[in-house]
């Protein structure tokens, strides 16, 4: 019983070509999960396995290195109908969100959950998998394309803590640039995923968008862990946010009845309050947020249906955008009739 315990999860261990294992990287995830064999008896179980599953042997170095056929499509374990559905609903809004590559890398996942429910006729699922959609809060824009073997490269280097060496296309100065990279973690925001990481021998943490590297390398610098950083702390300290302050602020403002509907529904944060509706329908909204671009970009999202009150620095910001937008459509507008 032990010995089949250990096949299957070797099995689960062995990636597909062109990723490989090697059979004493194998031993260590084995003995991980408290298994205790020695290298001859991986090297013939692998050999057994090889007998009735498409397991590829890479004998040209040693350690062997082992993978599977990279059309291989794993019923390990068995798919039931919930597992089914949501992965191919799971499919339909990660295609919005991750990088193809990423979403490529669990097709064969997502290919046998369709062929699944394509074969459950008498019952709903398979139709209930073609009727329901996920989709973005707001306008989604394209994932960023990101090649290959930096998307393969950039998660070998982070899950197994090594320096690399880029190319970058940076944003800001409009040149390519050399960086040696120590990842610290990784985010996907919106349509962009991006690498957190310190850079050369520098200890904060700087953001890197994938899409951006145009090269990549395992760098023969020795990587430099961050033992205080916690990606969960970063986000929060509002580092996607366009942060103005480190200190959250109370958000006054009015809004119409739609907005208060939809924010009594989905709070725009746990410290919120809506009040009574006045004579003419609106409610007053109170709530502390982070003090932060995205907010007020939010905010903007809105129109005439969103006033602010407080901060006044907010109000102020937003009046002058709402100002500079006026000013500049009624001048297309005189070009455009001639006035």
């Amino acid at each position: 019983m032990d010995t089949l315990f250990r096949y299957l999860a070797m099995l689960q261990l062995i990636p597909r070509a062109p990723q490989y294992r090697a059979t004493t990287t194998l031993q260590s995830l084995l003995e991980e999960q408290g298994f205790t064999v020695n290298l001859r008896s991986i090297q013939r179980n692998l050999e057994t396995l090889s007998n009735h599953f498409p397991l590829i042997c890479d004998q040209s170095e040693r350690p062997y290195r082992w993978s599977f056929d990279p059309s291989f499509k794993s019923t390990l374990p068995a798919m039931d109908t919930a597992t089914a559905l949501t992965l191919v609903l799971a499919e339909e809004y990660l295609k919005g969100l991750l990088p193809k590559i990423a979403v490529d890398k669990l097709s064969p996942q997502f290919h046998g959950a369709r062929k699944f429910l394509d074969g459950l006729q008498k019952n709903g699922f398979a139709d209930w998998a073609r009727q329901v959609r996920a989709i973005p809060n707001g306008k989604a824009l394209l994932p960023a394309a990101i090649t290959p073997p930096v998307w393969q490269g950039v998660s070998d280097a982070l899950l197994q803590r090594q320096a690399i060496d880029v190319n970058y296309h940076s944003r800001q100065k409009q040149e390519v640039k050399q960086y040696t990279l120590h990842p610290q973690g990784l985010v996907v925001r919106h349509s962009v995923s991006y690498l957190l990481a310190t850079v050369n021998d520098y200890e904060d943490i700087r953001q890197f968008a994938l899409h951006r590297i145009q090269q990549l390398a395992l760098s023969k610098s020795p990587f430099r862990p961050h033992p205080t950083f916690s990606v969960e702390n970063y986000i929060a300290e509002g580092a996607f946010g366009y942060p103005l302050d480190k200190q959250q602020v109370q958000l006054v403002a009015r809004v119409d009845p739609s907005v208060a509907w939809t924010l009594a529904e989905t709070p725009v944060s746990e410290q919120q309050q809506l009040s009574a509706p006045a004579d003419d329908g609106w409610k007053t909204l109170t709530a502390t947020v982070p003090n932060d671009q995205q907010t007020q970009w939010w905010l903007m999202g809105f129109g005439a249906r969103v006033e602010v009150l407080e901060p006044m620095e907010w109000r102020m910001a937003i009046a002058e955008q709402a100002e500079k937008m006026l000013n500049m459509y009624a001048r297309e507008e005189c070009q455009l009739t001639g006035g």
